[in-house]
């Protein structure tokens, strides 16, 4: 039989044990100091001259006196004489200097309310709600706030590949109504439903070329420099496309005469038609262009396979804003 209990090492009577009483007396004296454990501070090395019956300090990394050799034990005045109890991982215990509890953990007392709770790998979280297999935060609330920590803050919804889908679904009654984000592919999209069950794509911006699609119009802005040419590939073979222009200094001045609206078409038979035009904006037809073609100081417009070329022979860089109207993607 073992001498002593495993986890407050009070002492067992053993059988045929004369004078009983004393290991008893014994076991009753370490539940008094353990039992409700109070300290008269966590951190003393020296031992106190006028103790009182009872009561107990945690002695510290450099003890002297009676307590030499005793670093980080439990010392308690019993009896006329000093009691000492190695702590264990998880005690806890009221400091009377410092006037709180602390739980011992790793050789070291930390404050209970300071203590961090271990949050890491939960099985989920519930505010207000119940979480499930599939919705592992749940939040029940009028209003739920991420604030920041003195600079700026990101809300970041991660997928594991371009297919998969990140995106953010708005409900009526658990059912969806709109749907906006990377839905398939990473392409940003918003898509509505009056029944939770088929949506229709509202709106659309290819993650390649910045191009926007909404409701048969596709649309994109492009800077470009003084006799520069620059590409832009179409969202269909056929279709309108409108182009206004305007400089940057003064910022957002508009050049009328360098806008124009056109049909094109960018098949193996690129061609452009105009319907109407300002004054310094050129039809350059199906050639390659190069930054010296059309006239100085105007705008050229030109089809090829694949993309529309817009020329600047400006004397200054330019924003052109193309708006593709109808046309069918991929034909």
């Amino acid at each position: 039989m073992s001498q002593s209990s495993p986890s407050l090492n009070l002492p067992y009577i053993q059988a045929g044990q004369a004078q009983k009483h004393v290991t008893h007396n014994e076991a009753v004296e370490q539940l008094d100091l353990l039992v409700q454990l109070v300290v008269q501070d966590f951190v003393t090395d020296t031992p106190p001259g006028n103790a009182s019956e009872g009561q107990s300090w945690v002695i510290g990394a450099a003890p002297t006196g009676d307590w030499a050799g005793r670093s980080g034990e439990i010392a308690s005045w019993r009896g006329g004489g000093w009691l000492y109890v190695l702590p264990r991982d998880g005690w806890r215990a009221w400091g009377q200097a410092e006037g709180e509890i602390r739980v011992y953990s790793g050789g070291n007392w930390a404050a209970l309310s300071t203590a961090p709770p271990v949050l890491n790998n939960l099985d989920g979280v519930g505010v207000g709600a119940s979480y499930d297999a599939t919705n592992k935060l749940a939040v029940a609330a009028d209003a739920t706030l991420l604030n920041n920590d003195g600079a700026g803050h990101q809300l970041k919804i991660n997928k594991a590949s371009a297919g998969d889908t990140a995106s953010l679904l708005y409900q009526t009654g658990f059912s969806g109504r709109a749907e906006m984000g990377l839905a398939g592919n990473d392409d940003f999209s918003v898509k509505v439903s009056a029944d939770g069950s088929s949506f229709t794509e509202a709106l659309r911006v290819d993650a390649a070329t910045g191009m926007s699609t909404t409701a048969g119009m596709t649309g994109a802005a492009v800077d470009v420099d003084a006799d520069t040419v620059a590409l832009l590939p179409t969202p269909s073979q056929a279709g309108g496309v409108l182009i206004t222009v305007f400089r940057l200094a003064p910022s957002g001045h508009p050049l009328a005469a360098h806008s124009g609206f056109f049909i094109y078409d960018t098949g193996t038979s690129a061609g452009l038609v105009t319907i109407g035009k300002g004054s310094n904006l050129d039809n350059l037809g199906s050639a390659t262009l190069t930054g010296t073609d059309g006239s100085a100081g105007s705008s050229g417009l030109a089809a090829m396979t694949g993309s529309l070329q817009i020329l600047n022979r400006f004397t200054e860089t330019l924003t052109y804003n193309v708006t593709y109207l109808g046309g069918l993607p991929g034909r």
